[in-house]
């Protein structure tokens, strides 16, 4: 693997969103506000869990994701969950371990599987496109490189 941490996430070659950006826009992102149901301070530890997987800190963004996991009633807790474990995939994939990161990968698919596309204001469905494509080339032992490394965007349409 040639994937470099730096500061705790991947470097992405300029890849990378500011958390100031990132901030501003879901202020002004209705949707966001619209479909997500978690109280005021999940919302916060979900915009920055956000913030972190985007700027490459994988770990970090897991981290903060599962203590939003631990208090989610189902469905959205199996799609929370899903994400969590594509955001430790791709930590996975930063320490060079190619097995957890597709079985991570894989795990994750699974439980986004009946998630609509924009649920929790994020493009769910991109986000399940890059991942299949990551579970597809390391079955066939390609290395995609940290500049197909997935970032979570807003939106995503309805089904």
């Amino acid at each position: 693997m040639n994937a470099s941490i730096n500061g705790g996430g991947l470097a992405a070659g300029g890849m990378s969103h500011s958390g100031k950006m990132l901030s501003e826009h879901f202020r002004s992102h209705a949707s966001f506000r619209a479909t997500v149901i978690m109280i005021p301070e999940h919302q916060a530890r979900f915009r920055r869990g956000i913030e972190q997987f985007n700027n490459r800190h994988f770990f970090e963004a897991h981290e903060t994701w599962e203590e939003i996991w631990l208090a989610t009633p189902e469905p959205d807790r199996a799609y929370l969950q899903g994400i969590i474990q594509i955001a430790a995939a791709f930590h996975h994939y930063g320490r060079g371990n190619v097995k957890g990161t597709r079985s991570l990968l894989e795990a994750g698919l699974r439980r986004l599987e009946r998630c609509s596309k924009g649920h929790f204001g994020i493009s769910i469905e991109a986000l399940r496109e890059v991942a299949r494509e990551w579970v597809a080339a390391l079955a066939e032992g390609r290395d995609l490189g940290i500049a197909r490394l997935p970032e979570i965007g807003y939106g995503g349409g309805k089904d």
